[in-house]
């Protein structure tokens, strides 16, 4: 019994740490910087954000240029900046993930 119960707690504590770093990343971002990996490991890219015109957060593209972030600051930059050509893909009409 004893060890079935540590068994199952060394489980427990491994899961925690595959999901709850996964989470955090996750959250809105409200320190000004961001910081996103590509899906494809092309690299990763670091970003700041800001107050948006209409109650909204703004992220800047390696470019320069501010847009506003969709539901989530990271996956704005990772989709409009490192995995740009990715992302078009995927929404392609008839695309198949492979």
């Amino acid at each position: 019994m004893p060890r079935s119960i540590a068994l199952s707690l060394t489980l427990f504590a491994g899961a925690c740490a595959v999901v709850l770093p996964a989470a955090a990343e996750a959250r809105p971002s409200t320190d000004g910087v961001i910081k996103v990996c590509s899906r494809y490991g092309k690299g990763c890219v670091t970003a700041p954000t800001r107050p948006g015109q209409f109650n909204d957060r703004q992220v800047r593209l390696p470019g320069g240029t501010w847009i506003a972030c969709k539901l989530d600051c990271r996956e704005t930059l990772r989709e409009e900046s490192i995995d740009f050509f990715e992302t078009l893909r995927e929404r392609a009409p008839g695309h198949q993930r492979r």
